[in-house]
């Protein structure tokens, strides 16, 4: 896919964060800190973080505010936060899936709220850039409980692929503070980059000629429907608002509705 993607102008995009990255004494209030400057906002669904009133507030903050809401699903591990490595079989797989999916769209259907995606976690969203059979298995999961959710994961093309097979909506995820290889994937093993002027001149760049600057020096194309800003970063706040200057967020399924022709 990398070969003959084509430089152009991006003139719609979402802007994603997490919410509900708390749980029980440990809260993280911070995140609330993006929500004003987010069009789509990932709730953790309790299993590497959000308890049932930390999922509640998070889903009422994001009613409050009009944005889109998706699942932050993860590995069953509150203790590492889901960022180690777990193993799990397809039928295992399909199951934390549908569980955690499950459990938020119950929570947002009281509320009169819709679930519009899901997003994976930590080391579940590491391995699902890199492993196409453990990201298909996801998004088959994500398909039973719903043929609407759109499955957001890494740019490139095992995220391209998994929507061909599985025939479910995607959006392609891009990251301003991580390193791009030259094929397009993410080197996870670099540390992120924290410089606020760096990242927003790679924002420059993506919304002018879908390009990302990558480890060699050079540029590569990359589809960007959304970008990840994560609150774990130093001047979170002050990157996702400068990043807004630039260009107003827009929900991915508003921006696939401009896209058909439907709304303007």
């Amino acid at each position: 896919m990398q070969e003959i993607l084509e430089r152009k102008q991006i003139k719609n995009i979402d802007f994603n964060i997490d919410l509900a990255q708390s749980f029980g004494i440990y809260k993280n209030n911070a995140e609330f800190s993006l929500l004003d400057y987010a069009s789509s906002v990932n709730i953790s669904c309790g299993f590497h973080a959000g308890d049932p009133m930390t999922i509640k507030n998070a889903l009422l903050k994001a009613k409050e505010k009009g944005v889109v809401v998706g699942a932050h699903i993860g590995y069953d591990d509150i203790q590492g936060f889901g960022y180690r490595p777990v193993e799990l079989s397809a039928d295992e797989l399909e199951a934390l899936v549908i569980y955690q999916v499950g459990a938020l769209m119950s929570f947002a259907k009281t509320m009169n709220m819709e679930i519009e995606h899901v997003r994976p976690h930590g080391a579940m969203y590491r391995r699902a850039a890199e492993d196409y059979v453990f990201a298909k298995n996801i998004a088959k999961a994500v398909k039973k409980c719903s043929q609407w959710l759109v499955y957001y994961g890494a740019s490139g093309d095992v995220t391209a692929s998994v929507g061909d097979e599985v025939n479910i909506p995607i959006a392609h995820e891009v990251h301003l503070e991580k390193t791009y290889n030259t094929d397009g994937t993410i080197d996870f093993e670099r540390k992120d980059n924290e410089n606020i002027f760096a990242s927003i001149n790679r924002l420059k760049t993506l919304l002018a000629t879908s390009q990302i600057d990558n480890a060699a020096g050079g540029k590569t194309c990359v589809i960007a429907d959304t970008i990840h800003f994560s609150n774990k970063i130093a001047n979170a706040q002050a990157l996702i608002k400068q990043s807004k200057d630039l260009i107003v967020p827009v929900p991915v399924n508003y921006k696939n509705a401009c896209l058909s022709g439907w709304v303007e």
